[in-house]
């Protein structure tokens, strides 16, 4: 029976957290908002109009949400060249791929910026599908990008592991029946990820490649 490895990307493939935290803080400020990074940063990981609501409220301008998007969009955009993988991610999707495992990307990027970062962590051969918040009515952290991911890996959610750096990646996969594992590098606090719900939690995808023989996805 097939076990699927659903991976988020931004923030557990890709060290790019912090570059969305500035791409929006700038857009929040174009747009004469003042919004802490440190704000931002926990946000992240949200589907955009989400991040916009949780950060300005219901009460805002929501007419302004597709102008504020754009403006992410635009600023993160200079990156796209030189988006960093982390350390040993490809390896770490090629190794789960050599060991029987369907990988499938669940990850709100789309278009050219999904294209960066898969050229950026260089693993096509392991990546079996992607799932996008654009194909799902509800992003993190509700559950349907974990079970869309799981229904392009034709993997119950009993036979699949969900890897993630957010609070949000942690509510999700819970949502679906997934176990998940918590990476520390998008900057999350280890007791954070483990109160949403990961069953394990490692530094980095190099940590989670040496410790694999002892991790879930053993």
């Amino acid at each position: 029976m097939t076990r699927a490895a659903v991976f988020d990307v931004d923030g557990t493939l890709a060290d790019t957290n912090h570059l969305h935290v500035t791409a929006w803080w700038e857009a929040f400020r174009q747009a004469g908002h003042q919004v802490p990074m440190h704000a931002v940063h926990r946000a992240v990981g949200l589907p955009s109009t989400d991040l916009i609501a949780h950060l300005l409220g219901e009460d805002r301008d929501t007419s302004r949400d597709a102008e504020l998007s754009a403006a992410h969009k635009t600023l993160y955009g200079q990156y796209f060249d030189r988006l960093p993988a982390l350390p040993d991610a490809g390896r770490l999707l090629e190794r789960l791929y050599d060991d029987g495992w369907t990988v499938v990307l669940a990850t709100s990027a789309g278009g050219a910026e999904l294209g960066a970062l898969r050229r950026a962590i260089d693993a096509d051969r392991a990546i079996s599908a992607t799932a996008s918040a654009d194909d799902v009515d509800e992003g993190k952290p509700a559950p349907e990008p974990v079970e869309h991911a799981l229904e392009l890996a034709g993997a119950p959610a009993d036979r699949a592991v969900f890897v993630g750096d957010t609070v949000w990646d942690m509510r999700a996969a819970t949502r679906a029946g997934v176990r998940c594992v918590g990476l520390l590098c998008g900057g999350i606090p280890r007791a954070d990820l483990t109160e949403a719900g990961a069953v394990a939690v490692y530094d980095d995808p190099a940590h989670l490649l040496a410790s694999l023989a002892e991790s879930p996805l053993a």
